[in-house]
């Protein structure tokens, strides 16, 4: 089926990221990491709500049972509710450095929350000095990949066998054999190398294990077969798409933040930071939650 542009939510965000959809709620997240910004848009009503962040909100996971978000700000893990703005800080984890900061992260499906750090100063293929950080829910903090440019593109395998990330920098997505009950990763294999000025930003996984990544740089999203072949391309009207979501009633919506961060009066992109939804003619799987206690 070919893809079907269904809407767009006119946010305007300089650097919209980790777009999740809430099913309980029927309610669409995402951050706009330079703006300070944590956006909600309520799907039957069409309300578009923004909440002011303390610092930058990198990414971010819902909580089983609780109002309150996971989160990994630029310099460390909390505790966030974007109502109250009430903050518990977790973890600021050791060795940062000036210029590195948190990025993209996500919840696996055993309950961790996932982050990955990036070089935001200097260049990161000769100073590649990010590392990607799995915290269980007893807040145990564990390191599971270093040498990292800019992190990106957290998700798993339907079965969570496969763990996928990305090293923008590198232009290379991989692939990881997860071990689902301790949560390490092992025999990294190149799953896709994008071409010169593509990038592989966010991405989510569907129903059939294939993956979609956002490629900033090219204007589109791309679906990867789990054998790593290009399966469609979804052009878009930007440049910039950045992370990707499936939601709505039966995850059969696909959710694409961008961003216009970079782009200067020259560049024709009325909708450069809106949030694009499709209907793509496959399913996704619900977003998953932190669970506190766990482990």
């Amino acid at each position: 089926m070919k893809p079907r542009l269904l809407d767009i939510i006119r946010s305007g965000n300089t650097l919209g990221e980790g777009v999740q959809w809430h099913d309980e709620t029927e309610t669409l997240w995402w951050t706009d990491i330079q703006s300070c910004l944590l956006y909600s848009y309520h799907l039957p009503s069409c309300q578009l709500s923004k909440y002011p962040t303390p610092e930058r909100l990198c990414s971010f996971g819902f909580i089983k049972n609780k109002s309150e978000f996971i989160v990994a700000f630029a310099r460390g893990f909390a505790l966030y509710n974007p109502v109250s703005r009430d903050i518990t800080w977790l973890i600021r984890p050791e060795g940062l450095g000036q210029g590195i900061r948190f990025n993209d992260g996500k919840v696996d499906r055993q309950g961790r929350f996932w982050a990955g750090t990036m070089v935001e100063e200097g260049d990161p293929l000769t100073r590649p000095a990010g590392n990607l950080y799995a915290l269980d829910g007893l807040f145990t903090l564990n390191k599971r990949e270093r040498g990292i440019g800019i992190s990106n593109g957290l998700c798993w395998s339907p079965k969570s066998d496969r763990l996928y990330f990305a090293d923008s920098a590198r232009r290379i997505i991989y692939n990881y054999e997860f071990d689902p009950d301790s949560g390490t990763i092992s025999n990294r294999k190149i799953f896709v190398e994008t071409g010169n000025g593509i990038f592989p930003d966010g991405a989510d996984v569907d129903s059939d294990g294939c993956l979609w990544s956002a490629h900033w740089g090219a204007g589109q999203v791309v679906r990867y077969t789990p054998a790593g072949k290009r399966d469609l391309v979804l052009d878009l009207p930007v440049s910039q798409p950045t992370c990707v979501t499936f939601g709505g009633p039966r995850f059969e919506m696909l959710f694409i933040t961008s961003a216009k961060e970079g782009l200067d009066g020259r560049d024709k992109e009325v909708n450069a930071g809106d949030v694009f939804v499709f209907h793509v003619g496959t399913s996704g799987l619900p977003a998953c939650h932190f669970i506190q206690g766990n482990f």
